[in-house]
């Protein structure tokens, strides 16, 4: 039997993934021939340690795809379900996918396939009838999806031949992967579209294909070409993996904002495969002659902060950044958390020591608190590790106002609100996938508490998709999106202020896709609520409008719900409050879909299983053409009925304005205001559009503002009290007496802060008593 590894990796380190390894391959760098040599030996064990798995749950999906592989150069196919005549239907792609299941298996110590030579023969056999039948440098892609051609096969074919490398024939090795110089020459650019400009995930999953290429060929110059993509040397930089972009368009942002295919937040899918492949690519290549030098390498370590950990709860990542994917049978948010995670430990490494101080117990405590994670085997060591505790739940506010997110984290909730505007496309419809996600952007709220499975659950296939929360809609039939789907609206108002990690404020104006319906929507994210206004809701059409207060997945059952005049509680949920006297409706109903239903893509389709889940569904019922109709409700996530019940008799928050012109509240000292148009309310005034959080203690009060709609230069405000001064105020913020003008041209709605002083009131004065 020929061993699988050669090398003197044991399997312990091999189940490691290679954390030891990386940490002294960071020190060193072979020159000579003897060097270089070793140099290809230890990328490629190296990319195999990158790829361990855990053996249990390994052993039956590699088992399967063995047993039920059958060759047949009639059909031609390998899988009898997967036949090979016709590249449009992508079964040549997802056989190359089960070919490097199979190869894992048999390199992994601990399955039944680990080893086996009979294994071995057989994938080499499968290699050369797919090479024979599949993909070659002479077959054309006949209208085929142009990335199974240039980045799925690529990727999952020196993937298999780096797995089964101690087992194959070199010459046999050379004339596989030679279509890979037709398809995937370089990551810079699209060889089906030669003007394209390969960014983002792409030039990540391109680079690492080219890079493998080189490494399982002993070609230096390929792993260069795939080195320098990573920073887009051939390109001046502007496509950098590793560099913030001022934008437009993909990778990113400083805010954390991270964009994809020009207008789509995408942090949770490609944004996580652009992670996943730096970080192996880095992981590949460092200590080599290869190694990564750019300086913005140590940009990557910011953007997992940034950009990853706020909008991953318990190792979930949430729905709002994961586009067309929340439409993906195999892809659920627990999916893509596992995959970012993997991604942050093999940074790990590298990581300078204050994130990775951090990182280390934000790991353990996600692996502790969700059970549908699996400890990859480069987590055990600091799952071992008693000085590592179990990291608690991230708390802040974050408004990603390059991508019209905001995310609300409480110590044991969070709250994200997915919009859109002229920049930031409300819905992506591709390939078949996400065919009934028309709401999803158009203000739409995750509520995330305790019960891990709520969004995993069958969710998307059973959810009314007519009916999402936080949002406001006619009840139209729609029909399917289809391919090319990106509806941008052409309203410019989206996004919001944040203020010190605490307090929020997010807003969108609505302009509904083929209908008349208009509304302004703001939502103010306060320590233990979220406050929802809505006005100017205004439709046309004769269809009846209607606002969705929260449709929950209660799984197998209807759980208890306690209502009051004003309110109603769900239990282990949260509390719902109408501010304005509306009435709550509640549907509590059965909901039965298949996952086919909303994904029919080549390679990614869903089953047709059929699936019921039960909901409860709280609406505000705006009737039939509104004019003009408003909303204002509470959302209180972890409340009991009774708390429900006290807050509804006695709000401790006040609705200060809810019109198409100025939305605000107060809540104790704080005050937090939505201007659509120059506007006042309580002693406060702006001449211009914006979003505002003002909060007071005495005579020490904290202000932020910011201009979502990006069309004021300036924004003028007058407070209700006089300033004495002000500090931590940068050079965009003046004041003179009770006026702060703010310059907020170019700030691409970003916030400003600053911290104003009041005057001390005199002291009362005391008359004396003469004797």
């Amino acid at each position: 039997m020929t061993p699988p590894i050669r090398g003197p990796l044991s399997r312990r380190s091999v189940l490691l993934g290679g954390v030891a390894l990386v940490g002294l391959a960071l020190t060193g760098r072979p020159a000579d021939a003897a060097g270089l040599s070793s140099a290809f030996s230890t990328a490629r064990r190296r990319w195999v340690e990158l790829m361990a798995a855990d053996p249990e749950r390994l052993d039956g999906s590699a088992g399967a795809v063995w047993r039920k592989m059958d060759p047949d150069p009639r059909r031609p196919s390998l899988w009898r379900d997967l036949p090979l005549g016709n590249p449009a239907t992508g079964d040549f792609n997802r056989s190359y996918t089960r070919l490097r299941t199979l190869a894992l298996g048999w390199a992994t110590p601990g399955t039944r396939l680990h080893g086996d030579p009979e294994v071995a023969r057989g994938a080499v056999a499968a290699l050369d009838f797919l090479h024979r039948h599949a993909y070659n440098e002479h077959l054309p892609r006949r209208g085929s999806n142009w990335y199974w051609w240039e980045i799925g096969v690529p990727r999952a074919l020196t993937d298999t031949c780096a797995l089964l490398y101690d087992a194959l024939p070199g010459e046999r090795l050379e004339r596989w992967l030679r279509p890979l110089r037709r398809w995937c020459p370089d990551p810079d650019h699209r060889v089906s579209m030669p003007s394209v400009v390969e960014t983002g995930a792409n030039r990540a999953g391109k680079a690492m294909a080219v890079a493998m290429h080189g490494v399982l060929t002993r070609d230096p110059r390929l792993i260069k070409l795939a080195r320098d993509g990573v920073s887009d040397r051939r390109g001046g930089g502007r496509w950098s993996l590793l560099r913030y972009t001022r934008g437009p368009g993909d990778g990113f942002y400083r805010d954390g904002s991270f964009i994809q295919h020009d207008l789509f937040p995408y942090t949770g899918s490609y944004g996580v495969d652009l992670l996943d492949g730096v970080a192996r690519l880095i992981t590949l290549l460092a200590g080599s002659p290869w190694e990564i030098t750019d300086p913005d390498l140590v940009n990557v370590f910011d953007i997992v902060d940034r950009s990853f950990v706020p909008v991953i709860f318990d190792g979930l990542m949430m729905d709002g950044l994961r586009g067309r994917q929340i439409s993906v049978q195999g892809h659920r948010d627990h999916t893509s958390g596992q995959r970012a995670m993997e991604a942050v430990l093999h940074l790990l490494p590298a990581a300078p020591a204050r994130h990775a101080e951090r990182w280390r117990p934000m790991i353990k405590g996600w692996l502790a608190r969700n059970p549908a994670l699996v400890a990859p085997p480069a987590a055990a060591g600091l799952l071992a590790d008693p000085a590592v505790p179990e990291g608690r739940r991230t708390v802040g506010t974050w408004v990603f106002a390059d991508m019209d997110r905001v995310v609300h984290r409480r110590p044991t909730w969070a709250y994200a609100i997915s919009m859109s505007s002229a920049r930031i496309a409300a819905v992506e419809g591709m390939n078949r996938e996400n065919l009934h996600g028309w709401y999803t952007g158009d203000g739409m709220t995750y509520l995330y508490t305790e019960d891990l499975t709520h969004w995993n659950d069958e969710l998307w296939p059973t959810i009314d998709p007519y009916r999402l929360p936080g949002t406001t809609v006619d009840r139209r039939k729609r029909a399917a999106l289809p391919h090319g789907a990106r509806y941008r609206p052409s309203a410019r108002f989206a996004g919001g202020v944040a203020l010190d990690g605490r307090y929020g404020v997010a807003a969108m104006q609505l302009d509904a896709q083929g209908s008349s319906l208009r509304a302004r929507k703001s939502w103010f994210l306060l320590d233990d609520a979220v406050i929802a206004l809505g006005a100017g809701i205004t439709a046309s059409d004769g269809r009846r409008v209607e606002t969705v207060v929260e449709n929950r997945n209660t799984h197998t059952s209807h759980p208890e719900l306690a209502r009051g005049e004003s309110w109603a509680h769900l239990a282990g949920v949260a509390g719902y409050v109408s501010l304005d006297d509306a009435e709550l409706k509640v549907v509590r109903e059965k909901r039965t879909g298949r996952w086919r239903d909303i994904d029919r893509g080549a390679t990614t389709g869903g089953d047709r299983e059929r699936h019921t889940r039960h909901y409860t569904t709280l609406l505000l019922d705006h009737g039939v053409d509104p004019d003009r109709a408003r909303y204002a409700y509470a959302v209180l996530p972890g409340f009991s009925a009774d708390a429900t019940g006290a807050f509804a008799a006695r709000p401790p928050v006040e609705v200060l304005a809810n019109s198409s012109r100025v939305q605000a509240i107060r809540a104790g000292e704080l005050t937090a205001a939505v201007f659509w148009r120059a506007g006042s309310v309580a002693g406060l005034s702006a001449d211009g559009p914006c979003t505002l959080l003002l909060a007071r203690w005495g005579t020490y009060v904290r202000l932020a503002v910011a201009d979502p709609s990006r069309t004021a230069e300036k924004i003028r405000l007058t407070l209700p009290w006089p300033v004495a001064w002000m500090e931590d105020a940068g050079r965009r913020v003046r004041l003179r007496e009770r006026t702060l003008t703010v310059e907020v041209g170019g700030s691409r709605g970003h916030a400003h802060t600053a911290t104003l002083w009041l005057p001390v009131p005199p002291a009362p004065r005391v008359r004396m008593r003469a004797d």
